[in-house]
């Protein structure tokens, strides 16, 4: 039994090449970000599921290159993303949900933290790419803010997941046309999801 881990993942790819067909909808990276997504949840339903803008592959790669800000709606995104490879790339890894003034944003505007985190986030946004696994009022947040033009990120990887303005704010995601995104239909989604797309990207940057 083989235990290393770059032999495991190819052997991951290997089997899910075997066993589904790449829709026709996906090309060639996109769909290198999707059967990423299905070797970390080894859910199949994402083949019908994933949403990518035109330019998502595009504008995400381009940002990574330029070494941009990834910021992300939990500390549990935040540890899932390859540090070695951020590092590589000069890619600034950013959280802000813990921090004291998002706290203090929250409870003086009664927002929740997660869109208190995207306020405060303000400045770095028009250098960023946002990974939104869990807090659907992040993305509702964000887009909002998209929406007043008060900024435009490179990329919005928007998969919350869960029952609560999950599928609203994934509709508000796909209604909007200024920034590209990549995001799950429905009520999947999730931090797992969310970071093994960045990781792809990261690969895919990397060539």
């Amino acid at each position: 039994m083989k235990l290393d881990p770059d032999f495991i993942q190819k052997k991951s790819f290997s089997i899910i090449e075997k066993e589904v067909s790449r829709p026709k909808r996906f090309d060639d990276e996109e769909w290198r970000v999707v059967r990423r997504m299905i070797h970390a949840s080894a859910d199949f339903d994402l083949l019908d599921l994933v949403l990518f803008h035109k330019d998502a592959i595009k504008s995400g790669v381009k940002a990574i290159k330029n070494g941009c800000y990834i910021i992300t709606d939990t500390k549990m995104a935040l540890a899932g993303i390859n540090k070695q490879k951020a590092k590589r790339l000069s890619v600034k890894l950013r959280c802000f949900i813990n921090k004291k003034e998002v706290k203090e944003i929250a409870e003086k505007k009664n927002i929740t933290r997660a869109m208190a985190s995207a306020d405060f986030s303000l400045p770095l946004m028009e250098k960023s790419i946002y990974v939104i696994g869990n807090a659907p009022t992040f993305l509702m947040r964000l887009l909002e803010l998209i929406k007043q033009e008060r900024t435009a990120p490179h990329l919005i990887v928007g998969m919350p997941v869960g029952f609560v303005n999950v599928v609203e704010s994934k509709e508000l995601l796909l209604s909007q046309n200024e920034v590209p995104y990549i995001t799950v239909k429905g009520r999947k989604g999730g931090t797992t999801l969310a970071v093994a797309v960045i990781n792809e990207l990261f690969e895919i940057a990397i060539g």
